[in-house]
């Protein structure tokens, strides 16, 4: 079972943090979009162009299942993975943390959204879009929420790690 699952909008960090909240914690990174990519020989952008969303999704939630019964670490969830019914109920009983990321700041980090197939067109509106639809699935879903605006991804993680061992958790990003 996974020590710890992140999840939030592309631009959010989920990757990076991901990849350090892992090394601090001493175990493996686990990024579903990566074991999609990989089972299917081409990139997640080039499956949505050649099978659309819907398979996407279905494939998604079999991959998000997998990882949360084989991986042991950090697992990373693409941005549209909590839109999956059968995704939420599979993170109940799970560590979930929302990188809770605004417009301005997703933009900068996804840039103008090459290879990001939901940004086709005006990026910035759909930025918008998708974090105003989403919000509040990711904290349906999180047992954590830590903000990420203006902030560098070590100075996240170090605040994930802090709250997942107690240490000061008046200042860990609690949404309580």
């Amino acid at each position: 079972m996974a020590a710890v699952v992140l999840v939030g909008p592309m631009g959010a960090g989920k990757s990076t943090v991901g990849a350090l909240l892992a090394s601090r914690l001493g175990v493996a990174l686990r990024d579903t979009d990566a074991d999609i990519a990989a089972a299917a020989g081409k990139s997640v952008q080039d499956i949505f162009v050649d099978e659309g969303e819907e398979h996407f999704r279905t494939v998604e939630a079999s991959a998000v299942a997998a990882a949360l019964v084989e991986h042991e670490g950090v697992v990373s969830l693409g941005g549209g993975a909590v839109l999956a019914e059968q995704t939420r109920a599979l993170l109940e009983g799970h560590t979930v943390v929302y990188l809770r990321v605004g417009v301005a700041d997703a933009v900068k980090r996804v840039g103008l959204g090459s290879g990001r197939p939901l940004l086709l067109g005006n990026v910035r509106g759909r930025i918008k879009a998708l974090l105003e639809e989403r919000a509040p699935i990711y904290e349906s879903v999180a047992t954590l929420i830590v903000d990420t605006d203006d902030r560098a991804a070590a100075d996240v993680a170090d605040e994930i790690a802090a709250a997942l061992s107690g240490q000061n958790p008046a200042t860990a990003g609690n949404r309580n």
